[in-house]
């Protein structure tokens, strides 16, 4: 039996546990930034001599152009660290999750594979610095406004009941967290998908029009699912795989349930006050 409070999400509590994602991304971040500090300064080099012969002043002003752009990357990359370090939103935070998501991302990728770190490690990074990011928008939506986004290998592989279309199909046998989901989402009154793969995910996203995901997938899926996307903020939450992937998956329904309280606020409270014996905990 499983008891989960309804409490949100501690965000000192999720820099402990995302402590060694958090060191991977901000390492992968920096290599990236040095790499990229030393190709401006290559690009600059190699044609300085052909510059000089144009105009005398050429060298000069491509050292200026340059020089501004090293400095916008420097202070983009630190503006990010310290927004991922303090947790707290700073300046242009959608943006700086746009940059991350659009075009870091593929070059952390790149240059973790260089240092033969994993893909799947830097995919993880990054969801837990897209959970920050997210969080540091601090977003409170109606709950009909949030979607809880699951995969279909959630549910028990030997269930015959087809929940894609519709998850109140669900017959609540137990047998997988389906159940309790969908028992989450009845609480707070908010909307609740399942997708076998990215292409329903978006349809689904385009379809329902939320302001808010809370996300349950892997960190490829996730990933994806979180540049697919943007600019709608998903929260990711990764999945279980005591059988190994797209098989009988689990997930924490404590960090489900805390994300959806927090990007609901006041909302939440009522849910919880309205529902029996002031629903403060779900039972499985």
């Amino acid at each position: 039996m499983n008891t989960i409070y309804s409490l949100p999400i501690n965000k000192n509590d999720m820099k402990r546990n995302q402590g060694p994602e958090k060191r991977t991304f901000i390492i992968l971040l920096l290599l990236t930034c040095i790499l990229l500090v030393g190709l401006a300064v290559v690009l600059w080099w190699v044609p300085f001599v052909g510059f000089s012969n144009i105009h005398p002043k050429l060298p000069l002003v491509m050292a200026m152009v340059f020089a501004f752009v090293v400095l916008f990357l420097i202070g983009g990359a630190l503006t990010l660290v310290f927004t991922i370090i303090r947790g707290k939103n700073l300046f242009f935070n959608r943006r700086i999750r746009g940059v991350v998501i659009r075009f870091l991302l593929p070059m952390l990728v790149l240059v973790g594979k260089a240092l033969g770190i994993s893909k799947e490690s830097v995919r993880r990074s990054f969801v837990a610095i897209n959970n920050q990011l997210v969080l540091a928008e601090a977003r409170q939506v109606q709950p009909q406004k949030l979607l809880i986004l699951l995969p279909h290998c959630l549910q028990n592989h030997e269930c015959p009941v087809r929940i894609t279309g519709n998850v109140a199909n669900c017959k609540a046998c137990g047998k997988c967290k389906i159940k309790d989901l969908l028992a989450i989402s009845k609480k707070y009154g908010t909307q609740i998908s399942v997708a076998t793969g990215g292409t329903l995910a978006r349809k689904i996203v385009v379809e329902t029009r939320p302001e808010i995901i809370v996300a349950v997938a892997c960190e490829r899926d996730l990933t994806s699912g979180i540049q697919d996307s943007y600019p709608i903020p998903v929260f990711g939450v990764l999945n279980r795989r005591p059988f190994g992937p797209c098989y009988d998956t689990d997930v924490d329904l404590e960090l489900v349930e805390r994300g959806v309280i927090t990007f609901l606020g006041h909302e939440a409270s009522k849910a919880k006050d309205s529902s029996p014996a002031g629903a403060k905990q779900v039972r499985s």
